[in-house]
């Protein structure tokens, strides 16, 4: 991978289908040529959107400018298409939302996904999400890391299953982002070692996140195209007051 060290690093949570979050996002960080924008999974399901967001998502890998995370929802899709008893647990828990942004509106459960999904957006989750991204600082997954094992080491049900509760520094010392568990206050996770950014943009009063992870700066947008702005360690300062008090 090219240099890194002058770039912003942009972590994107769980972005589930909401192409309206996450377009106003990316206008309201202004997403740049020279930025890398690392995306935590689950880019599908629930939302109503998922076609636009791959569509996007791959327009922004081809450019150099994306490193894919692979969440649980891709491994659902990819699950569902190989194993026909897997189809119905996938629509119960979104992919009937995505089945319906390609077009689809009836025989869901038998409809050949090779033929309704295009080629380009099964290779981009097939082929170029992978399972975890680090830099000297930081490093990302979808899910969480057991605390003891080498990133290369990790079982991927860990990474992307493992929901975020009771999480431990990791053996490397550096800071974890990571989706998958929705913060119901709608705001980041922070734990000085490790950070969920997955809020819930979904839900109804649910936002899409955007973490600067060198500046602590984050960015946050809804499907209505609402901005709110926010830094991580001024949040985790008032965490860690109302804590001590």
């Amino acid at each position: 991978m090219d240099d890194i060290s002058g770039k912003r690093i942009l972590a994107v949570g769980d972005i589930h289908g909401c192409y309206k979050a996450l377009t106003a996002l990316a206008d309201a960080v202004s997403f740049g040529a020279d930025d890398l924008v690392v995306t935590v999974g689950d880019y599908i399901d629930r939302g109503p959107d998922s076609s636009k967001v791959l569509d996007w998502l791959i327009e922004r890998y081809a450019s150099g400018g994306l490193v894919p995370i692979l969440g649980n929802h891709e491994e659902m899709m990819i699950a569902a298409n190989d194993d026909s008893g897997s189809r119905g647990r996938w629509l119960e828990f979104g992919g009937a939302e995505t089945l319906m942004s390609y077009g689809v509106k009836k025989d869901l459960e038998s409809v050949d996904l090779r033929q309704v999904v295009p080629s380009e957006h099964w290779q981009f989750i097939e082929r170029d999400c992978r399972d975890y991204f680090e830099t000297d600082s930081h490093f990302f997954v979808h899910g969480n890391a057991a605390p003891d094992v080498p990133l290369a080491d990790q079982d991927r049900q860990d990474l992307r299953w493992r929901r975020f509760h009771g999480t431990l520094p990791h053996q490397s010392g550096k800071t974890m982002v990571c989706g998958h568990t929705p913060q119901t206050t709608g705001y980041p996770n922070f734990l000085g070692w490790a950070v969920c950014i997955d809020t819930g943009v979904y839900a109804p009063t649910g936002w899409l996140t955007c973490l600067d992870v060198k500046t602590g700066d984050y960015w946050q947008a809804n499907e209505k195209g609402t901005i709110y702005e926010n830094n991580l360690f001024g949040k985790f300062s008032e965490n860690l007051e109302s804590l001590l008090l």
